[in-house]
Formats: structure tokens, C-alpha cells, sequence
């Protein structure tokens, strides 16, 4: 089959097409012909920064987490899919998981899920991993309707499917963004927009908290941006993020005897651990998209299973607007 591969890693790595064999499938799994598959900053994360990450494969590598597509074979002990069946899901390009830039995967059922009937299958493939990040952030920070949410990031991947889930949570959503494109879009998904860049973090507090604070903040920029959400955050509140790699001062998270929530949506995945999780995430996923509270938005740029190079380099130049996604 047809495939983008990489023989060595590092920040010159470049893909190279490639023919190898088709999987055959196995037990517990079915193979599924790629229609669509998206890019994430973990793809570009690997692809630059090889075995320094734990989770790298082997060179030759086929990366890719995220796919949809339809099954062409079911294996033994396989009830809840067919062949035919239009899925979608997170389930390579990690440690000795075959990726998505290929014709073929294949994927773990407790890694998939049915697509959202209301959708493309480029925008199903945009979905699985910054939706299953978003969704675990908000859950484990015990998300309520009528709740104060504030997303960092909200035009980003996991930021713009953050505002839509806390929209169908019934939360009040605020949203910080750094420009004018980014806060349009922010605006369109139903928050209220933050320009990080006017307003201090002390200013939007006082503005739509009367100085209390987020009920959550769910931070997908990471860094040292978790100051700014320690500081947003109200009295005993949740701090969701997805961006932990740094040495961080928690005095201000105890003063404020906050809660932290750590979502790394990979482990499932690397460690076989409670996959049956994911493919329950994306089922509740997959309705909330047909009740129309749903919609991931796709960057304007489009790209062939050939041009994989060139969807890594939009999405680092940061001109993306909205996930970055290749068509087979």
C-alpha cells in the first residue's frame, strides 16, 4: 500500500513515499481504508524530535494519530462493526502503532468509534485526538451548567473544540485569543472573546467575574501560560491543561486550593490502558456532533496523502486557522 514514511528523524526529517504491505487484520481490530487524517502538534513533535521522545516509533516510521475512514475487514471477536461502516478514531503513529499517512490501518475497535453521520470525512478525521483532550479536560474538572469556563487558546485544536463542548455543557464560556481572525472565530463559536494581548489577566477577571474568578479554566497553551491560569482561576476552582512540560511554581494553585488536571489522551494508546474509554468518548462525541453542537473547523489550506511534508510545515508556521487535515 501507499505511504508516507520517515527513515530518520530531526528537525530537517522529511517524508518520503513508499510502498509497504498491507496489514492484514487481527483479532479485536479492523482495517480501515483511509478516506481523511489530520495533523497534530504531537505528529510534528515526533517527526523533529525522534527517539528523544518516549513515544516515537522505530524508523521507517508511518505517522499520523488521527483517521476516518471505512472498514474493509472485521477481525475474530468483532461485534459492533461491519464492513462498510464509516469510523473514526485516534489509534497510531505511537511506539509500534503503524500511523494514518497510509492507505490502510489497523485500528483497535476500543480505539474507534462510528463517524458523526453529519459530517465529512475530512472533518471526522479532524476530530478524535484534540476532541477526546478537550472533552477529558472538561469532565474531570467536573463541568455544570451555569458554570463560569474559561478556555486559553480558543481558535487553536483543542481550544475551539473546547468552547464548543463547555457551549453544550450549558457553561458560560469566555475565550482568549491573540488576534482579530482568532477572536472572530472564537465569537462565531459562541464565547465571549479575550485578547490576551490588551487586556491583563487581572482586567478580564474583574470584567466577567466581579473579580471572583473561572469556575474552569481549561488552559491548551501550556508553558508558562498556567500562571495566567492559576491567577484566572477562582477560589477552590479546576485548572484542566494540556500543556504541562515545564518547572512551574504551584504556590498560587495552593493559595487558592485549586484543583489541576493533567490530560495526556495518549496513554490509552502507548499503554494499553483503558482503551474502551476512547471509543466511548468518541460515541458521545459522534452524538453531540449530530445534535449540531459540534463542528471542527478546517484550516482553508488542503492537502494530499503526497503533500504530508507540506501539512506539517502549515500547521508550525502557525497561519493555520482551525486543524490542519490530508485527504488520501
Amino acid at each position: 500500500m501507499k505511504s508516507m514514511l520517515i527513515t530518520a528523524y530531526g528537525e530537517d526529517a522529511v517524508f518520503e513515499a513508499g510502498e509497504v504491505q498491507k496489514p492484514a487484520v487481527t483479532p479485536g481490530h479492523v482495517l480501515v481504508k483511509i478516506a481523511a487524517s489530520s495533523v497534530n502538534t504531537v505528529d510534528t513533535m515526533i517527526r523533529k524530535m525522534g527517539k528523544d521522545l518516549p513515544l516515537s516509533p522505530d524508523t521507517p516510521a508511518i505517522l499520523g494519530v488521527d483517521f476516518a475512514g471505512t472498514v474493509e475487514a472485521v477481525g475474530d471477536g468483532v461485534n459492533d462493526f461491519s464492513v462498510g461502516d464509516e469510523v473514526y478514531g485516534c489509534a497510531g503513529g505511537l511506539a509500534d502503532l503503524p500511523g494514518t499517512l497510509a492507505e490502510y490501518i489497523v485500528a483497535d475497535v476500543d480505539l474507534i468509534a462510528k463517524k458523526p453521520g453529519n459530517l465529512s470525512m475530512r472533518e471526522a478525521a479532524a476530530l478524535p485526538l484534540v476532541a477526546i483532550t478537550a472533552y477529558e479536560g472538561l469532565t474531570r474538572a467536573g463541568i455544570k451548567q451555569g458554570q463560569k469556563v474559561l478556555v486559553h487558546g480558543g481558535s487553536g485544536g483543542v481550544g475551539h473544540v473546547a468552547v464548543q463542548l463547555a457551549k453544550h455543557f450549558r457553561a458560560d464560556v469566555y475565550s482568549t485569543g491573540g488576534g482579530d481572525k482568532q477572536l472572530a472565530l472564537i465569537e462565531k463559536l459562541g464565547a465571549t472573546g479575550i485578547n490576551y494581548k490588551t487586556e491583563s489577566v487581572e482586567q478580564y477577571v474583574a470584567k466577567h467575574t466581579d473579580g471572583a474568578g473561572f469556575d474552569i479554566v481549561l488552559d491548551s497553551v501550556g508553558g508558562e501560560n498556567l500562571t495566567n491560569s492559576f491567577e484566572a482561576a477562582a477560589l477552590s476552582g479546576q485548572v484542566a491543561t494540556t500543556v504541562s512540560l515545564c518547572e512551574l511554581d504551584l504556590t498560587p494553585a495552593h493559595f487558592k486550593g485549586l484543583s489541576l488536571h493533567v490530560v495526556f489522551m495518549l496513554i490509552p494508546m502507548l499503554h494499553s490502558h483503558r482503551r474502551e474509554d476512547h471509543a466511548r468518548i468518541l460515541r458521545e462525541l459522534a452524538t453531540i456532533a449530530e445534535s449540531g453542537s459540534l463542528k471542527p473547523v478546517l484550516d482553508e489550506k488542503q492537502f494530499s496523502l503526497e503533500e504530508a511534508g507540506d501539512a506539517h510545515a502549515r500547521l508550525e508556521s502557525g497561519k493555520a486557522m482551525g486543524k490542519v487535515v490530508i485527504s488520501n
